[in-house]
């Protein structure tokens, strides 16, 4: 199933949504973009026959290079960069970020300002070699302005942070690796398979447990270590007493595959 966007390309293979960003020649962040991709991800969310995301951008250029400068010009004003660009793209990531199935960007070419803030959204990022990852934003007299400074730091570390966007340089995929932002290096071309592949397993995985895990991961990063564990155990609970741990279970002792679809 395909389903065509002006800008943004759903398209299903079997369990698996892959939402593709289609604004060439660098697919980058406008407002009907992110109106847009905000209605793909409200779809699939909606879908319960769609078990994990992929995003992924059109062309072999970019990923996504950020954002298109000229929107910027008209947005001076105290509050207009806010109400007329930001507001919208920080209620997009953080529902990507908080998406209750499993998410993966796949990477190819540039992930630059914008589009690093979209790929930091999901759970695994997997990039092709020849990718480069930046927060180019100082350049220009601004920062990341869509969680950013808040997203990469807490995923390489504030030293790190600070080196990409104090200087705005790009760093490479396997630097992006050894840093933690990156969690899969692959071939030139072969990106979006290898998200296939960990979507579709993902896909078959427990959906319940997957959230709950998402779920307590993120919140563990933003309270006291004795909260996020009385979380944790409550979701346990949750998960113990669902459909998917018995099938769980049950599959181990028969010695089969699970089979976790429908079952929550």
């Amino acid at each position: 199933m395909t389903i065509e966007h002006d800008i943004v390309t759903i398209e299903r293979h079997g369990p698996v949504g892959v939402v593709w960003l289609h604004n060439p020649p660098l697919n980058v962040v406008t407002r009907p973009l992110m109106i847009a991709f905000r209605s793909a991800l409200e779809a699939i969310e909606a879908d319960p026959t769609i078990r994990a995301l992929i995003i992924t951008g059109t062309g072999e250029r970019a990923f996504c290079a950020g954002s298109d400068i000229r929107e910027f010009s008209h947005a001076l004003a105290p509050g207009e960069i806010v109400s007329e660009k930001l507001a919208l793209q920080n209620e997009v990531f953080l529902n990507l970020e908080r998406f209750s199935k499993p998410t993966i960007a796949a990477i190819t070419g540039l992930a630059f300002g914008g589009g690093l803030e979209i790929a930091i959204c999901c759970d695994l990022i997997v990039a092709e070699e020849r990718s480069t990852f930046a927060l180019p934003e100082i350049k220009l007299g601004v920062f990341p302005g869509s969680g950013g400074p808040i997203r990469v730091a807490r995923r390489i570390g504030k030293s790190r942070a600070k080196e990409m966007m104090l200087l705005g340089d790009p760093i490479d995929a396997r630097t992006a690796q050894q840093w933690g932002l990156v969690n899969r290096v692959v071939e030139t071309g072969s990106a979006l398979q290898c998200a296939l592949d960990l979507a579709t397993r993902l896909a078959a995985g427990p959906a319940l447990a997957l959230k709950e895990c998402k779920d307590i991961i993120e919140q563990s990063l933003e309270m006291p270590i004795s909260e996020a564990l009385q979380r944790s155990m409550s979701a346990s609970d949750r998960v113990f007493r669902s459909d998917e741990k018995r099938e769980g279970v049950a599959a181990f002792l028969e010695k089969r595959p699970p089979n976790f679809a429908g079952k929550r």
